[in-house]
């Protein structure tokens, strides 16, 4: 008769534990798929916005030294989303470009324009983007102090030793008692890892100095780009250009 209260109890405790720390991980779980969704939606956004804006400029000033000196004045990394292949594809411009409208009265001062437009929206996304990437940084720091928290309050190998005691206490024959050699591994695989730091996932990028900020120094490397640029790249913004600001 003890022994089957004895029994009953040992259950209990461990069903207990068990359904505290796997409810526990299926809520960190949860938490850590939301916020792998809410990467890689970030990222698509980050390819789709910044990456759109940067490659116009890109197209726009068309040689690499201006490009290289353009990035310097915004302070961005000198890798981010260049490629010389991008400023030579027709089909890339094409579509980079598409449903975006330019400003200006003459060929010089829409090509100002679109550089300058271009810019300030650039400005915005990464304002936008970099709000974002903080609200990430909070999420992932959230689930991590959640993980610390808990096994501050439910020490992981205090608790497999006090299974392991259960199932070896006296006149017990029960078969649910781990061995000290099986512990030690169980305790690796049962333990929860936090998700990793949001940068490996996104570049961080660094607030952008707004227009009015570069505009002299880059009024100067647009000049330059301007009397560089072929026929064929005026042509193309005097057909996408209206008296107004483009959307």
């Amino acid at each position: 008769m003890h022994s089957n209260i004895t029994d009953v109890l040992t259950y209990e405790i461990k069903r207990d534990i068990a359904d505290r720390y796997f409810g526990f991980r299926k809520l960190i779980e949860e938490d850590t798929l939301a916020l792998s969704e809410k990467i890689r939606q970030y990222r698509v956004i980050l390819e789709k916005r910044i990456s759109f804006d940067l490659i116009r400029i890109y197209i726009l000033l068309q040689d690499e030294g201006l490009i290289q000196e353009f990035l310097a004045l915004a302070n961005l990394p000198e890798e981010i989303f260049y490629d010389p292949y991008l400023v030579q594809s027709p089909t890339i411009r094409k579509r980079v470009f598409e449903g975006v409208r330019f400003r200006g009265l003459t060929k010089r001062g829409c090509f100002v324009n679109a550089v300058t437009d271009c810019y300030e929206r650039l400005v915005h996304h990464v304002d936008q983007y970099r709000e974002q990437f903080a609200e990430l940084v909070v999420q992932q720091e959230t689930i991590r102090a959640e993980i610390d928290l808990f096994y501050k309050k439910n020490d992981l190998g205090s608790i497999l030793s006090f299974l392991r005691g259960l199932g070896d206490s006296a006149n017990s024959s029960l078969q649910g008692g781990l061995e000290p050699h099986l512990a030690s591994d169980l305790e690796n695989n049962l333990r929860i890892v936090p998700p990793a730091p949001i940068d490996q996932s996104l570049p961080v990028i660094a607030p952008l100095p707004p227009l009015s900020a570069i505009r002299r120094k880059l009024n100067v490397i647009v000049a330059q780009a301007f009397g560089r640029q072929g026929q064929d790249i005026h042509d193309y913004l005097s057909s996408k250009t209206f008296f107004g600001r483009y959307r």
